[in-house]
């Protein structure tokens, strides 16, 4: 150690005396956060309501902390919940182990994990920080319906990954067929965003929402 090396020490001590202190109003006044910031996990489902989640459980394997918990269970016909063959039937993280890496997020293959930008997880009991399925799923928007149910925007799994975004769903022909409103056959709409893809031509498809925006929700 060298002669001066306790002074340089005192000397960032010193340093930051002076310097005035920033004091955030919280929470009273709450900061914004940027807009890919990782906060609290969210289960996020498919424009007719179904999972996204198939219960893969890849996220609990990328999970350095070993804080999530998943049980897949398989989808019948006359309950379906996701439009694969499984769906997460438990669904659990505990943020009392939990880092916010986002890991997990990385790792699923259906982008149903995706962090918010809620940040408020502070609680006096530890049950609670353990978030259930139900407490992680997005909420019901407009024109969906709460599994289970049938698939309703195409016949298979398939059909709802190489949709075009910019295709009107089911009900929505549906109840513009009357007006005179020309529908398409799901299999061509298919068939046209793989072409589109192939060819190169760019599609909002194929664009990742950024944290924080999206239908997703923030991510």
């Amino acid at each position: 150690m060298g002669l001066f090396d306790p002074y340089k020490g005192f000397g960032v001590t010193f340093s930051t005396m002076f310097k005035k202190p920033t004091t955030e109003q919280y929470p009273e006044y709450k900061k914004e956060t940027a807009p890919r910031f990782h906060g609290r996990h969210q289960l996020n489902r498919h424009p007719d309501g179904l999972e996204k989640c198939v219960g893969c459980e890849l996220c609990a394997w990328a999970c350095p902390a070993d804080a999530i918990y998943v049980e897949g269970a398989d989808n019948t016909e006359t309950e379906r919940f996701s439009p694969g063959e499984r769906y997460g039937s438990v669904y659990q993280i505990n943020y009392l182990r939990c880092i916010l890496c986002g890991l997990c997020i990385e790792a699923c293959p259906t982008r149903a994990l995706t962090m918010s930008n809620d940040y408020e997880l502070a609680d006096d009991s530890r049950r609670d920080l353990i978030f259930t399925k139900e407490q992680l799923l997005a909420p019901l928007a407009e024109g969906m319906e709460a599994p289970p149910h049938p698939m309703r925007l195409g016949e298979s799994e398939t059909d709802y990954y190489v949709r075009d975004p910019d295709a009107p769903f089911p009900w929505q022909v549906a109840s513009t067929e009357s007006g005179g409103t020309p529908t398409a056959d799901a299999d061509q709409q298919a068939e046209d965003v793989i072409a589109r893809r192939t060819a190169g031509e760019h599609s909002r498809a194929d664009e990742v929402p950024a944290h924080g925006t999206g239908t997703e929700r923030p991510r």
